[in-house]
């Protein structure tokens, strides 16, 4: 594959690579859930027959945003697509819908192009390539591989750029490689250092607070899937006529599900989406206040290491 003429420097922040790998990795787990305890199923097959049928992780989508400054441009963040890859048909509401929300709360981001998973640009992609160029002519495209390789030490992240070549007389639009530098700001940097220092709740050493409060949830789930799968086989048996008819039980069942139908109305969906803006707030501040009180302690240590050596005489060696 060609290598980009155009000129353009790409760079490229973590946030955007963590987002694209939680996108594939949510949509591989809920294809491939988690096996039976003990290493069996409910039937009692093996792990190992299992984990063989399970279903491999489609493709996920998204775009990116970010800044263009001359001929420097710079991806910050992403966010999800809806797109069929059956009939190669994007959902423009849902982009608009999203595109709208970023604009309020970064007035100076746009839309610089794709995200998608794979270990190379398909034919295919083109078709959602040519459907953004009418929000961006030129827009880029981000390529995770979501495949591990050991004997790599680069990231599994490749970006490409469209071109006009004329190939067999015929003008066509391809694919071309771009090189790109990671970019990171001191919010990146931190919150980067804190997931690579996460050890197990269950270890020697003590856990941080996030790592405990996941620890709790991927227990409280877990739980709760366990319970849900004992009522289900519990219902089976009842439906076979393995076991008696619990009429009792069944108003209860009956009563538990018409809860379902509550969480999908709009009010529920405002009141979710308020909330999870809220929690985000809350986080995003109290990591400004770690941020700001971290620094009032360096600037506080610089402040008597100055003083001291400038009370030594030795300020001109010092500065």
């Amino acid at each position: 594959m060609a290598s980009s003429s155009s000129g353009l420097t790409f760079k490229l922040h973590p946030l955007v690579i963590v987002n694209i790998s939680d996108h594939y990795t949510r949509v591989k787990s809920q294809l491939n859930p988690p096996l039976a305890p003990h290493g069996s199923s409910s039937d009692g097959s093996s792990s190992a027959t299992a984990s063989s049928s399970a279903v491999p992780a489609p493709r996920v989508y998204g775009c990116v945003i970010g800044v263009q400054r001359g001929r420097t441009v710079e991806i910050f963040n992403s966010f999800e697509l809806l797109f069929d890859p059956v009939t190669h048909i994007l959902d423009r509401n849902f982009l608009e819908k999203k595109q709208e929300l970023y604009k309020k709360v970064f007035p100076n981001f746009y839309v610089l192009g794709w995200y998608s998973t794979g270990s190379d640009a398909e034919e295919s992609d083109m078709h959602i390539h040519k459907a953004l160029m009418d929000i961006n002519e030129s827009p880029v495209y981000v390529l995770l591989n979501p495949l591990i390789n050991p004997a790599q030490k680069d990231l599994p992240i490749t970006i490409f750029e469209s071109e006009m070549h004329v190939i067999d007389g015929v003008p066509q639009l391809i694919f071309v490689r771009a090189s790109y530098t990671i970019e990171t700001v001191e919010a990146e940097r931190i919150s980067v250092d804190h997931v690579a220092h996460l050890k197990p709740s269950d270890g020697g050493s003590a856990a941080t607070q996030l790592a405990a409060h996941l620890t709790g949830m991927h227990s409280a789930i877990k739980m709760l899937n366990s319970r849900v799968r004992v009522l289900h086989h519990y219902l089976v048996a009842m439906q076979k006529g393995e076991i008696p008819c619990d009429n009792s039980l069944l108003r209860q069942v009956s009563s538990l599900l018409r809860r379902l139908p509550v969480i999908e109305s709009g009010k529920f969906q405002d009141d979710f989406l308020m909330e999870y803006n809220d929690t985000l707030l809350i986080t995003y501040l109290a990591m400004l206040t770690n941020c700001s009180s971290t620094m009032n302690d360096l600037v506080d240590k610089f402040n008597t290491a100055y003083d001291r050596v400038s009370r030594r005489g030795g300020r001109a060696a010092f500065i």
